[in-house]
């Protein structure tokens, strides 16, 4: 005989089903706070999948569902459930304060990366391999937004069946093998993977297969965000996303994705509450498509790892379901090949010191011991990569254009101005650009901004001097390093041997000059006759290349080809002879130019004598 039920209060009737809820929450879950003040709850005996306490989703319906299963189909009130969130919430925020992972995690020297079946399986990689486990030694929460990864299977060489989806150089894939790797160490800044190409470089494609690899999710492409809380709301709920299509990045949301790759937290307000409030911390893998995303801010650019996609021919086009087949047959063992190379990199990370950090550093270390383990260059791509973006950025920096302009015309000890004198010394175009800065404060700004970006390309940026008393004005140096010195140098050489008089071209030289040496009766023609004369002096350009290796050395009709250019100079009005200076007539006393030396009499005037 089973024993009478609880009385619930003094009329007799049983425990109430918000009651019973709680009940059988108490039984089945522990419940917790997140480190970011989440209400979560996690099964006794079940997996290490954690179950959110607000919203209808997580913990409530899986509490409706046993509840009615327990009572034969009666199905419990709304008002009941939100009674009982509202005591688990209480009893959750008594509880220690847990850590929550999103896919991936960190757990002693392994990573752990959740495969999201309902049974709560997982991969653990570390330095001695990576192994199948059935329940991860870690909490991890999930969203509607992913989807389960498949159990990696040692199938061959997964990175040549990743290899021959992607139409891209060996350079740029072994960077993107890189990037996956990383991809999977969660406590690490990750830059932007970014898929460049114009139309028909299957840009999108490329990043849905990438984004999958990682992170499988219903929409692995998404669209530009409207605003900051859409997105927060997106990258809160994926380890793994990819921008697709952006054409143009506003300054909010290249700061916010900034801001995920670095770390990021959001405050929103709390729902059905006026002052309560929530706080959104992500750290993301991310991606995007391009082809070209305009003029990206300098701090975006050098976050980002591009993969230049190239065009595909007709004939080897092929169709979608037939890529999708063979990424999804691929998939298990993709993962498998980048899992054995994750774990060779986790073996050797210790040893690897970099000698130059660049921005991004974490990852860069990653690169350093991927090409440690595989005899790769990722390190350098990346920087080429890095240069590229920054030059980018520059391109569509009016005002940093005459600013390098402005420094690779000064000396070895550049230059050291205030912002106002930097805006008159510049080079300005006429029509000013919208970004061209407005005044003196505005230029200090774009300077201060732009100095990362600058010091990339060897223009180093201080601002650490102040000018003399009263006004103390902040100074700025402006240096070129060596290395641009001596590629501006180089550069400028190579104009000008382009430009150079070659032996070949002497013969050209010998007759404009001649043709233009003045005789006695063409004194008197008019400035006209003089200016056109003049233009037939001017030596001749070279006209191919085998010119420039014709006699280099100068003989003597070279030496002439120079006494009788400097004779058409010397014409009587032409007025704009470098080598000799007007003189007055000693007959006439109009000015003229000698052409032989101690001439003093105009040579009409001497004729006429």
């Amino acid at each position: 005989m089973s024993p009478e039920p609880k009385q619930d209060d003094e009329k007799g009737r049983g425990p109430s089903q918000a009651s019973q809820l709680v009940a059988l929450a108490r039984e089945k879950f522990d419940h917790f706070m997140s480190e970011d003040g989440r209400p979560y709850a996690v099964k006794k005996d079940g997996p290490n999948t954690v179950y959110a306490l607000r919203g209808k989703a997580g913990l409530r319906s899986l509490l409706a569902r046993m509840y009615t299963d327990a009572h034969g189909g009666s199905v419990p009130s709304q008002s009941a459930l939100a009674d009982a969130m509202t005591v688990l919430e209480g009893q959750a925020a008594e509880a220690e304060p847990r850590h929550l992972a999103l896919r991936v995690a960190r757990h002693q020297d392994r990573i752990v990366v959740d495969l999201a079946t309902p049974e709560g399986r997982c991969v653990s990689i570390g330095p001695d391999g990576w192994r199948r486990q059935s329940t991860a030694p870690v909490l991890f929460r999930r969203s509607g937004a992913m989807k389960p990864l498949p159990e990696p299977i040692s199938d061959g060489d997964g990175l040549a069946k990743l290899r021959d989806l992607l139409n891209t150089d060996e350079e740029g894939f072994h960077l993107l093998v890189a990037w996956l790797v990383a991809s999977f160490i969660p406590d690490l800044p990750h830059p932007i993977l970014t898929f460049r190409g114009e139309q028909g470089t299957g840009k999108s494609y490329a990043a849905k297969m990438v984004i999958g690899i990682v992170d499988p999710s219903g929409a692995p492409k998404r669209t530009a965000p409207r605003d900051i809380k859409a997105w927060a709301t997106q990258a809160f709920n994926s380890w793994a996303l990819c921008l697709d299509n952006v054409s143009i990045i506003p300054d909010w949301l290249s700061d916010a994705l900034c801001r995920a790759v670095t770390g990021d937290g959001i405050v929103d307000r709390a729902l059905y509450t006026d002052d309560d409030v929530v706080v959104l911390e992500f750290r993301r893998v991310l991606a995007m498509t391009t082809i070209d995303a305009g003029a990206l801010a300098g701090d975006l650019a050098e976050r980002l790892v591009t993969i230049e996609l190239h065009t595909i021919p007709d004939a080897k086009r092929r169709e979608e379901n037939e890529m999708d087949q063979a990424y999804a047959d691929a998939h298990a063992a993709i993962l498998a090949s980048l899992f054995d190379l994750l774990a060779e990199v986790l073996k050797v990370l210790p040893d690897v010191v970099l000698t130059e950090r660049p921005r991004m550093a974490d990852f860069a270390r990653i690169l350093a011991a991927v090409d440690k383990v595989q005899g790769w260059k990722t390190m350098d791509s990346y920087k080429a990569s890095a240069r590229d973006a920054v030059a980018d950025v520059l391109d569509g920096e009016p005002f940093a254009q005459a600013v390098v302009a402005l420094v690779d015309g000064a000396g070895p000890e550049g230059l050291t101005l205030t912002t106002q004198q930097i805006l008159d010394s510049v080079a300005a175009p006429d029509k000013l650009p919208k970004k061209w800065p407005k005044d003196s404060t505005r230029a200090g700004g774009q300077l201060k901004r732009l100095a990362p970006a600058l010091r990339t390309i060897g223009i180093e940026v201080d601002d650490s001097q102040r000018g003399p008393a009263p006004k103390r004005q902040r100074l700025y140096k402006l240096t070129a390093s060596a290395d641009r010195r001596c590629e501006t140098a180089s550069t400028a050489s190579i104009g000008a041997e382009k430009g150079a008089v070659t032996s070949g071209n002497s013969m050209d030289a010998e007759m404009d000059a001649v043709a233009s040496t003045p005789r006695p009766e063409q004194l008197g023609v008019d400035a006209v006759d003089a200016e056109m004369d003049a233009g037939r002096a001017v030596v001749s350009i070279p006209r191919t290349v085998s010119d420039q290796h014709v006699s280099p050395a100068m003989d003597a009709r070279d030496a002439m080809d120079a006494g009788m250019q400097q004779l058409s100079n010397a014409a009587p009005g032409y007025g704009r002879s470098l080598n000799r200076s007007a003189s007055l007539c000693a007959s006439c006393r109009e000015p003229f130019e000698p052409y032989e030396p101690g001439q003093t009499t105009h040579p009409g005037c001497e004729a006429a004598a």
